[in-house]
């Protein structure tokens, strides 16, 4: 049975408010609570991805981070963007449509 993706973007989003609350409260490095709800918001966040692509072909421009946290990840000096494993080999990240990608004016 596939799931709705509107029922699983709630979870989703509940899983996102309450890791927020959990964070905001945390009591030490490795705080159960945060980590449960790390853990609800990764499962939350699988099942939306997964009802979207069962529902209508699409998924998210995110994934799960499962590598090591090293403060480079902090780095605020680079004002480069990340190419987010540039896929098409493009070498840019999506910055939305260009203008060739649309018409000017709706078809009737």
């Amino acid at each position: 049975m596939t799931a709705d993706p509107r029922a699983a973007l709630a979870t989703f989003v509940a899983a996102l408010e309450r890791h927020l609350e959990a964070s905001a409260s945390r009591r030490g490095e490795n705080d159960p609570t945060v980590v449960a709800a790390y853990q609800d918001l990764a499962d939350a966040f699988d099942d939306y991805d997964d009802a979207l692509l069962d529902a209508y072909g699409e998924v998210t421009p995110l994934e799960i981070y499962s590598g090591p946290f090293d403060d480079e990840d902090l780095d605020e000096d680079d004002d480069e963007l990340d190419d987010h494993d540039d896929e098409d080999g493009d070498g840019g990240v999506y910055l939305g449509l260009d203008d060739s990608d649309y018409e000017e004016t709706p078809a009737r």
